[in-house]
């Protein structure tokens, strides 16, 4: 909030400011380039509540820092880890 003081033209600052970052959110084609999943995987996630997204109207927004959580809780794998595949060696018949 801002007043002018009473013998300068110069506005004094009442409240300290404070910079409050915001951060842009994502449209589903930029969500999706960011987890590197198909628009459509990233939509039906989203319709069934795995992911954390906004509803802005009739579209769906995304943050990068929720998706980035989302990643590394876990919570988006059954905590099954793959079969490690070796491909130095050849494929015997």
């Amino acid at each position: 909030m801002m007043a002018m003081t009473p013998f300068s033209r110069e506005p004094k600052q009442l409240h300290p400011r404070k910079d409050v970052g915001f951060e842009p959110l994502l449209n589903a084609s930029e969500a999706a380039q960011l987890l590197r999943i198909h628009p459509k995987t990233l939509q039906r996630l989203t319709r069934a509540g795995y992911l954390p997204a906004f509803r802005v109207g009739k579209f769906w927004r995304y943050r990068a820092s929720d998706l980035e959580m989302w990643l590394r809780s876990g919570s988006h794998s059954k905590g099954q880890l793959a079969d490690r595949v070796d491909f130095t060696k050849e494929k015997s018949q």
